[in-house]
């Protein structure tokens, strides 16, 4: 099976995930008073007939009456910002296609799906907070003085939920001068008036005060409703008595005042005794303890003040558009069009839950679309299964000049792919499916036979071949003895060019968004898990439908993608670096690299020895065996029973990542073990016992795919097995290299990568004469660099000094914080934020370069690379400061980490076309960020040394000389320097 790359939509809906820590009372689950509105909603003001869904305006809305009665049905209703603060808090840093911050937006969409699939609400509302002061800030003008203002990243998320709300049909509802629990308060009332259930949406401990036998909170992370009875479990008190509770009680996050010295413990008990405030306040003299009882008797009037702070508004002057929570206004295509542009694909296969399937609600463009078509539009997929209609259907084929193609095989593997068999598409409305493996008693070709047959169209260059990852199927031919020539076009790599942020460019994806088709499902032929079939079993009627689908798509595709990449100025990188880049990682995956076996199996053996050590070590500071693999057993130990501080949190309680205990292991050896035990283990399962497991039975090697079409700035990225994240600087990183050898007796393996060369590529763009001058005399930069920032001659900077340079160099161009670089170098802040000016004040041009890539990204919403790569890019702000939000460190990194990876794949393809035409004894193997690994006869080395570095270098004149290392030896961890070729001095 030619693998798709899909990500299988499973029916219904998971629960949310569960409780996220409790924010920091500085970062608290609503905006600063005075923060931006949600962009749907007016503007403080009098208070409007009636607040419209989001998107429409206010006075324009017409609002339905209330209905005479709300009996037997349920009203939800969203407290959103403080959802919104819930996800964006819990959930790790998301960027969409176009480099935004969607975290937020991804978790408040993904929970709203939820309640719309899950709860099946009758009515539906999102409450919001609008901008401007409320009742409450008249009464009491310290009422939130301390909340913190939104995080830059949340800002402009807001618009983006504003938006998922509006296409959702879901109203978003707020009045002026009151705030979003006031509102859900009287909605809560109104719908217990008519009959109805209402659930708050909630984890306000206000809202609490509402909850009745017909009003109750839900709590989406725990997927649990929280009525009287765990009130009264968990307070003690009464839904009657929560007002007066949180009067004696204050909330300093909201900064209301309280009772001093009155704490939960206490005031439960006065309340259990006298019933409400107001007894409690009378009765004072009564309450033992000498400062409790004055407190009580001097701060009446703040107990009261307070009681009006927390008590909320269930008349608030507005109306409800009954008509608009029965979300009757879904817009299936425009929710659509809104997740592909977050990146949100699972999300949008679950839209299908709601309003059947989507490719009978999507405006139709014709598939097939010419004149030629059927007259019903649809294709025609032709089966060859015989001697006879192959002869047919090879005359035909023998008088094409440009076919698309694909493949069906048993493995997603290529080098372990075997042909099931062939589909060739050549106009609009057919394609021609021939199989050479079917299941028992079903027609098809000889393999063989078959092969030598279409091997002269296949290897004519004047044919123009195109498909979907043709690299796939070039691979498949060539383990078959077939070299495929005449690559005219990829659909998968012209999708990825115009859309690189997009997470996916598979075919489904493509024929989706520019063809408006949905295509037939893998699933529907092979089935899921263990009943699972290979595509040799499934019948091949079947197989054709969907092999010829695969030929005909990219064939559709092309002129529509063609037209787009002229229009983005993206054909020349497309035609010139992209597509030659095919044959080259063809050839990367097809050689593959050999492994020792043996070698591995030692490490494998000693690494497990040290693994239980260190599990006796830790069991041993912890005092008790626990599963060091479970983190409920982990935290318990760590900060329940070792009293070590808390520095993060996640959903799940404080977090025990690396970076915690990096930190920790500064106060106890505990955690240093833990991550040495962690490194092992990953280390062990990914690499040391995976890859003898991926040694192909006939090469005896490991053959990696390096992927063009996944990394957003253009990098490749490695796959089965990823070999880009093996540990470099550590001892054991350095042993398993030491497993990747040569193929053969008298061969070396052979390392040639660039030097700095992101540092470089930022010395070209910027042209900051310090750091050109820096390299042009090939000066240690990082040492350079601190010496500028600490004012010392460079014979006087120490390694603490060239330390902190190095750490400014890969940081703060990026815009890491004076926060960020005091954690990373375990300096204070302010010495950070010093360096951090210095470095900016010694290398004005770097500066001067960022501010107008942001400012350039800003005005045109997209960034190119030195070779015109495109990335869309939205989010970034008007004057960015140094500390950069996602979209603006995107935006920066693209360019920088972009235009690298440009001149590494420039390399690539005219060192792979010199090594075929001197037909030098060597081949191209690996390809790791920017690296290269070759293998050579030992007497080769020079010579492919001075090839590997001429190219290398020259591969792109820079104001700054390129520079580039090489070393050889008998494995890759034991490459030495070689001779100096001589080259790019």
């Amino acid at each position: 099976m030619k693998h798709r790359d899909r990500q299988i939509s499973l029916p219904g809906f998971e629960p949310p995930p569960q409780e996220p820590p409790p924010p920091d009372p500085a970062a608290d689950t609503r905006p600063a008073p005075h923060g931006p509105p949600p962009a749907s909603l007016p503007a403080a003001g009098p208070p409007p007939a009636s607040l419209p869904a989001a998107g429409t305006a206010a006075q324009a809305a017409p609002v339905s009456p209330p209905p005479e009665s709300l009996q037997g049905q349920t009203v939800w209703v969203v407290d959103s910002h403080s959802l919104i603060y819930q996800v964006f808090h819990a959930l790790p840093e998301m960027a969409s296609p176009r480099g935004e911050s969607v975290a937020a937006v991804y978790g408040f969409t993904r929970d709203l799906l939820y309640l719309l699939a899950e709860k099946k609400p009758d009515f539906l509302f999102c409450a919001f907070d609008l901008p401007g002061p409320t009742f409450r800030h008249k009464l009491y003008d310290q009422y939130k003085i301390q909340r913190a203002e939104m995080p830059e990243d949340l800002v402009p998320q807001i618009d983006s939920i504003r938006r998922v709300i509006q296409a959702l049909g879901i109203p978003a509802v707020g009045s002026p001068s009151y705030e979003a629990d006031d509102v859900m308060a009287t909605i809560a009332r109104v719908t217990e008036e008519l009959g109805g259930r209402c659930f708050l949406v909630s984890g306000d401990k206000d809202c609490r005060q509402l909850i009745s036998d017909r009003v109750k909170i839900y709590n989406i992370r725990k997927n649990r409703v929280f009525d009287r009875d765990d009130l009264m479990a968990e307070w003690g008190i009464s839904p009657k008595q929560v007002v007066d509770f949180q009067a004696l009680v204050g909330d300093p996050v909201d900064n209301v005042p309280g009772v001093p010295l009155i704490g939960p413990k206490l005031a439960r008990q006065l309340l259990g005794k006298y019933g409400t405030l107001q007894n409690v306040l009378d009765h004072a003299a009564e309450v033992s303890g000498a400062k409790r009882k004055e407190n009580l008797l001097k701060h009446r009037d703040q107990a009261f003040l307070s009681r009006r702070l927390v008590q909320l508004e269930t008349h608030v002057p507005m109306a409800i558009d009954w008509n608009a929570g029965r979300l009757d206004g879904f817009d299936l295509l425009r929710a659509r069009e809104l997740f592909h542009q977050f990146g949100f694909r699972s999300l949008a296969e679950k839209l299908d839950l709601f309003q059947g399937q989507a490719a009978a609600e999507v405006p139709a463009r014709p598939f097939g679309g010419a004149a030629s078509c059927p007259t019903d539009g649809r294709p025609e997929y032709r089966l060859v299964d015989t001697p006879e209609k192959l002869a047919e259907f090879l005359a035909l084929l023998r008088r094409q000049k440009c076919i698309s193609l694909d493949h069906e095989t048993t493995s997603v593997w290529p080098r372990w792919a075997e042909i099931v068999g062939f589909s060739f598409a050549f106009d609009d409305h057919q394609a021609w499916y021939l199989p050479v493996r079917a299941p028992d008693g079903e027609p098809c070709l000889d393999l063989n036979s078959t092969l030598e047959a279409l091997r002269g169209v296949l290897e004519d260059p004047a044919v123009e071949k195109l498909g979907q990852n043709l690299k796939y199927d070039m691979i498949v031919l060539r383990s078959a003895g077939i070299e495929l020539a005449g690559l005219a076009f990829d659909s998968m790599v012209a999708g990825y060019l115009l859309d690189p942020g997009a997470r996916n460019h598979n075919l489904n994806d493509l024929a989706k968004r520019y063809l408006h088709h949905a295509t037939i499902k893998i699933e529907e032929l092979i089935g899921t898990g263990k009943n699972q079939k290979r595509m040799d079993e499934v019948p091949v009627r079947q197989v054709a439908d969907y092999a010829g689908e695969d030929a005909l798509l990219p064939l559709r595709l092309r002129p529509i993608l063609t037209d787009e990449l002229a229009q983005t100025d993206l054909q020349e990188l497309f035609t010139q670096l992209e597509l030659p880049l095919v044959d080259v990682l063809v050839e990367l995956e097809y050689n593959g690299i050999k492994v020792d076996v043996r070698r591995l199996a030692n490490l494998s053996r000693r690494y497990g020895e040290r693994i239980d050590t260190l599990q006796q070590e830790i069991h041993e500071l912890a005092g008790r065996p626990f599963n060091i693999a479970s983190p409920k057993q982990l935290q318990q130990v760590l900060f329940t029973e070792l009293r070590l501080p808390v520095t993060k949190k996640t959903k799940t309680g404080p977090s025990t990542d690396a970076a915690v205990l990096e930190e920790l292991a500064r106060l106890h050896p505990l955690p240093a073990k833990l991550l040495e035990y962690r490194h092992y283990a990953k280390l062990k399962s990914t690499y040391v016992d995976a890859l003898p497991q991926m040694v192909h039975r006939s090469t005896g090697r490991v053959h990696a795919s390096f992927n063009q079409h996944v990394t957003a700035t253009g990098r490749l990225s490695s796959s089965d097995p990823n070999l880009q994240n093996i540990p470099v600087r550590t001892q054991q990183g350095r042993e398993i290299r030491s497993a990747f050898v040569p193929g053969s007796e008298g061969w070396l393996l052979m390392a040639a990568d660039y030097s700095q060369i992101e540092l470089r590529v930022l010395a070209h763009f910027s042209g900051d004469s310090h750091l050109c001058e820096a390299f042009a005399r090939d000066e240690d930069i990082h040492a350079r660099v601190a010496g500028q920032v600490n004012g010392v001659p460079l014979e006087e900077v120490t390694p603490e000094m060239r330390s902190a340079a190095k750490a400014v160099n890969f940081g703060v161009i990026y815009g890491q914080s004076p926060f960020g670089l005091s954690r990373a170098l375990g300096i204070e802040k302010e010495q950070a934020a010093q360096f951090i000016d210095s470095y900016f004040e010694g290398y004005p041009g770097i500066e001067e370069f960022l501010t107008t890539v942001l400012a350039e990204c800003r005005r045109n919403g997209y960034v190119r690379t030195i070779r015109g790569r495109r990335r869309t890019i939205r989010g970034v702000r008007p004057q960015a400061g140094r500390q950069r939000n996602l979209a603006e460190r995107t935006a920066i990194n693209t360019v920088i980490q972009g235009s690298a990876a440009d001149l590494i794949k420039m390399a690539m393809v005219a060192i792979h076309r010199r090594l075929r035409r001197e037909k030098l004894p060597a081949k191209m193997l690996l390809q790791i960020h920017d690296e290269l690994i070759f293998e050579v006869p030992s007497d080769h080395v020079q010579k492919l040394a001075d090839l590997v570095t001429e190219e290398m270098v020259g591969v792109q004149p820079l104001n700054v000389p390129l520079k580039v290392n090489v070393k050889a030896g008998p494995n890759w961890a034991d490459a030495k320097p070689i001779q100096d070729s001589g080259i790019g001095d």
